[in-house]
């Protein structure tokens, strides 16, 4: 999820970085100069981790800075290709059945200790044993066994041959043995803090405080990539005033997730580059519905399963889509930088997404005849629409994260959309823990505005609408169609590209058909970076992330 999601060695620096760090609306500090001391790069963000646990971690940001700190068997490109991170090479069986990495010797952890092929084993068998892990879990469903016969070979048993094994371990990262093994069993995995987070990739973590920063230093001992700057301060922003203006005076040299209205006054600003592409993880805008049946209801997982029943129907869905005026949304919201959404599964995915699919128009006076027919009438005529058997007005709770840049404008938006057609919201801003902790599988809530970085593969996505993730947290709707479950099953194993390709895409008409969401849009990726500091981001690969591990291994200070 964004709701997914990858040293400063003088005191005065320090100092400024946690002065800045909490709320975004206080005086800009000015960075030192690239030739002063250590090069320190700012990034400034709207979000922060919500975890520094893999296992536990849902929001987006946690992810990113993952992605920095740990290492995996495969690693994802900017280009959409995969390369071998810890592994120097791969072998498979003729039966599709058995893969044996060959582990790089020599590569060590953050606090000295080697890492070998059993931290692997053990690091892959952490994430298969436990299904409280909301999302690490998931990619390893197809894994019969992991063994580390030597120190220098892993060998992974499949249940039958899968499509996309490069994808499927380059999320799983490779965590030291001699840390986590105290923490393997039971609910303790899911609860470790893991504050110092020890991993072997390019950065290492020097210091985290939730919603404020997050402060890493450079592996320059790295195997593969050694970074050419010092550290990175991650920064975040309460504010999305103070985060681009952040950017205006230097107090950051590059910042993400900022509000696209933004990017008018950023692209005349000196010495400041405004990019827009492409992104790494292609993002989603959902508005979510709680659909999920009593019957389905996950009480044994702390489900309470409160949304408004008017919500299972697909009528008043459907009535919804129709009511929703994407392009005034991306006109607004975006500034136009976006595209009309129809399916979780985003454009950005290429062959996999199915654009053979019509959207709903916006037609007001079509939605409204769809309630009317399926008898949500105005019986006391305040404007807001009845259940069928006259109690129960359609008024909604509207929540969305309270660090998204878009949600709060949108859902002025749609409110006013919706009211047309007799449909009443009350908006809440809500703080993301808390989000989550009311989304899934709790189910208490209405409609939510948030949204995802997609994976390179649609597999995860797709199982995110599937009857066995409603108890597991990953099912954010609680949406279940049997015959969604048994297409699931079959391109999850399906070899042949092609005929994988058709059940992903009959999955998304399914979806669509069923209204379990609405995708108000596919937004572009919009960042900005200081040219007079670090110079060498990575603006040009195909898809763009500053934040990424390509940029902040190559970028040096400008001279």
């Amino acid at each position: 999820m964004s709701k997914v999601n990858r040293l400063l060695s003088a005191a005065l620096v320090v100092a400024a970085i946690v002065s800045a760090c909490g709320g975004g609306g206080g005086a800009a500090t000015q960075a030192p100069a690239a030739t002063e001391g250590p090069a320190i790069v700012r990034l400034g963000w709207a979000g922060s981790p919500d975890t520094l646990n893999p296992g536990a971690a849902v929001l987006s940001e946690a992810y990113t800075i993952f992605a920095l700190v740990y290492d995996s068997l495969y690693e994802f490109q900017l280009d959409g290709t995969y390369k071998l991170g810890v592994a120097e090479s791969a072998d498979v069986s003729d039966d599709g059945l058995t893969w044996t990495f060959k582990i790089r010797s020599g590569v060590k952890f953050h606090d000295g200790q080697p890492m070998t092929a059993k931290d692997v084993a053990f690091s892959l068998n952490l994430y298969k044993s436990h299904e409280d892990f909301p999302y690490l879990n998931t990619y390893t469903y197809s894994f019969e066994s992991i063994e580390a016969p030597d120190d220098s070979t892993v060998v992974i048993t499949l249940t039958g041959p899968v499509p996309n094994i490069d994808y499927l371990l380059s999320y799983l990262y490779i965590l030291p043995e001699h840390v986590w093994r105290d923490h393997a069993e039971g609910s303790a995995a899911a609860e470790f803090e893991n504050a110092e987070m020890i991993g072997t990739g390019p950065f290492a973590v020097k210091e985290y405080k939730q919603n404020e920063f997050v402060h890493l230093v450079a592996n320059k001992d790295h195997f593969l990539q050694p970074p050419k700057i010092d550290e990175v301060v991650f920064q975040t922003f309460e504010n999305q005033d103070a985060l681009v203006q952040a950017i205006k005076t230097g107090q950051v040299d590059m910042i993400t997730e900022m509000p696209k209205t933004a990017a008018p006054t950023l692209r005349n600003e000196p010495n400041v580059k405004l990019v827009t592409g492409a992104p790494f993880s292609p993002d989603v805008s959902d508005i979510i519905f709680n659909q999920v049946a009593p019957e389905n209801c996950p009480k044994d997982a702390g489900g309470v399963c409160t949304g408004h029943p008017a919500l299972r129907d697909r009528n008043v869905r459907l009535a919804l889509a129709h009511a929703t005026d994407k392009k005034k949304i991306i006109d607004v919201v975006l500034l136009g930088l976006g595209d009309p959404g129809l399916t979780l599964i985003p454009n950005g995915l290429g062959r996999w997404y199915n654009n053979s699919l019509a959207d709903y128009g916006y037609d007001v006076a079509k939605a409204k005849q769809i309630l009317d027919d399926a008898g949500y009438k105005d019986i006391d005529g305040d404007g807001v629409r009845e259940m069928p058997d006259g109690a129960n007005p359609l008024i909604f709770r509207m929540n969305w994260p309270s660090d998204s840049t878009n949600a709060p404008r949108m859902a002025e938006l749609l409110s006013q959309m919706w009211l047309e057609v007799g449909v009443k919201t009350e908006l809440q801003a809500q703080d993301p823990d808390a989000l989550t902790a009311v989304c899934c599988p709790a189910f208490d809530f209405d409609v939510i505005l948030w949204g995802w970085g997609s994976d390179p593969d649609p597999n995860l996505l797709l199982g995110v609408m599937t009857t066995e993730q409603i108890p597991t947290g990953s099912s954010e709707t609680g949406y279940s169609n049997p015959a969604y479950d048994d297409l699931f099953a079959q391109q999850s194993v399906e070899l042949d590209s092609a005929k994988r390709k058709d059940i992903v895409w009959q999955m998304q008409k399914i979806a669509h058909d069923d209204v379990v969401y609405i995708i108000p849009f596919y937004a572009q990726e919009v960042q900005a970076f200081r040219t007079d500091r670090f110079g060498g981001w990575i603006t040009d690969a195909g898809k763009l992330a500053l934040e990424d591990v390509s940029s902040l291994v190559v970028i040096e200070p400008v001279k």
